[in-house]
């Protein structure tokens, strides 16, 4: 699939890797970007990607990616305007990280981590992905019927890619109960949105990163990061987001690849 003319969906793109995966796209000649975020930063980050590509590439949306409403709106507002979208990369992701089940001291009582974190994470890294995925495959789908066009044949060309971020937490990292259980259920909704999504032309994949140099990351802080994630890392060092974007934008443009890529710069945790 190529990259160059098509229109994407990002989300998280204030930052991260959404926004390095925005920028290098921008770069590789995609038409028209919808960079998506909580933040009224987005703006910023529109205007910095448009100034880097000389040229009108990146749409500001600021809303809550939870919201079904304000998705659609994107979805809408960047099919009338640009065309269908074609590739999405639904980037927005939180932690609340802390021990399942957590016994004091002093009391010997045991706390377990809040059902409210556990949903708002949930809500934010699997259910929210899942469904800007589903809202790509569902346009596509529409502007086929509309084209008197039914079961995707390969002659046609790849029509849309989904690329999910896991994580290598989705094989389990401790304190990350709720996080790990997203980032290995976007597996799940990835290889059955592929087998559906085929019909119409649309590929899913979720590429797993290492500990990467982003703001979620950093804030775990420098001691975290130096004792509990270097020493783990063959790279010796954190990923950079650059080097994600650039394992995203490979498994957009080459169709062959399936399934799951592990960008994880050699990362083996201790038991």
């Amino acid at each position: 699939m190529q990259i160059k003319d098509k229109v994407a969906v990002i989300t998280g793109a204030a930052s991260g890797i959404g926004q390095a995966v925005s920028t290098l796209l921008a770069e590789r000649g995609v038409k028209k970007i919808a960079v998506v975020d909580m933040t009224d930063r987005i703006d910023a980050v529109a205007a910095d990607i448009n100034a880097q590509a000389g040229r009108d590439v990146a749409v500001p949306f600021q809303g809550n990616v939870t919201d079904a409403e304000f998705r659609q709106s994107v979805y809408d507002q960047m099919e009338k305007d640009h065309g269908v979208v074609s590739i999405c990369v639904p980037a927005a992701g939180i932690t609340r990280d802390d021990l399942a089940v957590r016994v004091n001291k002093e009391s010997g009582k045991a706390s377990i981590y809040p059902q409210e974190n556990f949903e708002m994470v949930v809500n934010v890294n699997l259910i929210a992905p899942v469904y800007w995925a589903m809202e790509l495959i569902a346009r596509v789908a529409e502007h086929r019927a509309a084209n008197g066009l039914k079961k995707w044949a390969a002659s046609e060309g790849v029509q849309g890619t989904v690329i999910f971020i896991g994580s290598i937490s989705s094989q389990g990292n401790k304190g990350q109960v709720s996080y790990a259980s997203t980032k290995a259920g976007l597996e799940g909704a990835a290889s059955t949105l592929a087998k559906e999504a085929t019909f119409h032309g649309v590929r899913c994949g979720v590429i797993h990163p290492g500990f990467t140099d982003t703001p979620m990351v950093r804030a775990m802080g420098d001691d975290y990061i130096e004792k509990y994630i270097l020493p783990f890392t063959q790279l010796g060092r954190l990923i950079k987001p650059e080097e994600i974007a650039d394992a995203i934008c490979f498994m957009i443009s080459n169709s062959v690849v399936s399934g799951e890529l592990w960008a994880d710069a050699g990362w083996h945790p201790s038991a």
